[in-house]
């Protein structure tokens, strides 16, 4: 069999799966929600003002989504923080955590950066996924780049549902539907860290980079694993 007649079997066959495994989901509707069998998730609690080399920057504002789409995030997630942290030489980095207790279905999609910062007039450009080593795992980071009028800001996002990473897209259906055909509702967050008008996009990388790992030591380590799937 040619290789593309093959691939496009092997996606099909997938679609039936996961077509399937909807619906067996919506049957079976679960009704476990695994947030309330772990520690609960406080974000102005859990996410310290200052830690490492940084502590919150109050003049500056994180890129939030427009009112409309704040109105729909405020339906969906559980809590929503937004902060900007510097350090002693003047570096900043902005960190937004948006958490909800109902992860079962993608509206929790429109607080990704390719939709918030799209609604905002930025010019986005995606960049290559990295790995960034913290803990005894890996990170897998999600990166962009986004531009409007003189502001230039290096992105990085990553979301974890139930304590385990995962991708935007099919990895994210597909995991929803395993925690609904179990009666499971996984919990989750998407967490996003950005630049502020570094125009060496390496710079930038590093600065975001060493950001995580402090804030990864920061965190509780009962709760590291809500956060960083680590």
């Amino acid at each position: 069999m040619p290789k593309n007649q093959l691939s496009g079997l092997m996606a099909l066959v997938l679609f039936g799966l996961m077509s399937a495994a909807f619906i067996l989901s919506i049957v079976y509707q679960p009704d476990q929600y695994l947030a309330k069998t772990q520690p609960p998730i406080k974000l102005e609690a859990d996410v310290p003002s200052r830690f490492g080399e940084w502590r919150v920057d109050p003049d500056i504002t994180p890129v939030l989504p427009d009112p409309v789409v704040l109105k729909k995030l405020a339906s969906i997630y559980s809590q929503v923080l937004a902060k900007t942290y510097i350090d002693k030489a003047g570096r900043r980095v902005m960190l937004s955590i948006a958490y909800g207790q109902d992860q079962r279905d993608d509206s929790s999609q429109v607080h990704r950066p390719e939709f918030c910062y799209a609604a905002q007039g930025f010019a986005l450009q995606r960049q290559p996924e990295s790995l960034l080593a913290i803990g005894q795992g890996q990170l897998l980071m999600h990166r962009l780049t986004a531009d409007r009028i003189s502001r230039h800001e290096n992105i990085a996002y990553w979301v974890v549902m139930s304590g385990k990473q995962i991708s935007p897209g099919w990895q994210r259906k597909w995991t929803q539907m395993q925690y609904g055909l179990q009666g499971k509702i996984p919990d989750g967050v998407l967490m996003r860290v950005s630049t502020v008008d570094v125009e060496n996009d390496t710079a930038a990388d590093q600065i975001l980079a060493s950001f995580t790992s402090q804030l990864y030591q920061a965190i509780a380590s009962d709760k590291r694993e809500r956060y960083f799937g680590i």
